[in-house]
């Protein structure tokens, strides 16, 4: 199940030249084993990163599935998490 809902979240992620990067975004959908999020950075496919959600606290392990742009010109991605908690987002879905 997903649903429509703006949560703030923060990615962190390593580029490839091993630094670490941080990036405040934040969902369009969330769903129990992802979202999509909406930031200004370009993260690419398949890496791996950590996200947090700005209300609870909580932060998972995930990895970006997709990429495409952003209405505002930033970057739309889907984030699946590796090891989703039930209540990550704090919303029953």
């Amino acid at each position: 199940m997903r649903m429509n809902s703006r949560v703030p979240v923060t990615i962190e992620w390593e580029n490839a030249s091993g630094q670490s990067c941080q990036q405040q975004g934040h969902t369009r959908v969330v769903g129990s084993t992802g979202c999509m999020v909406t930031i200004s950075a370009e993260i690419d496919v398949a890496q791996s990163i950590r996200l947090t959600n700005g209300v609870t606290q909580r932060s998972s392990a995930a990895v970006v599935i997709w990429r495409g742009r952003g209405e505002d010109g930033g970057s739309e991605m889907g984030i699946e998490l590796i090891e989703p908690e039930t209540d990550f987002w704090g919303l029953e879905l």
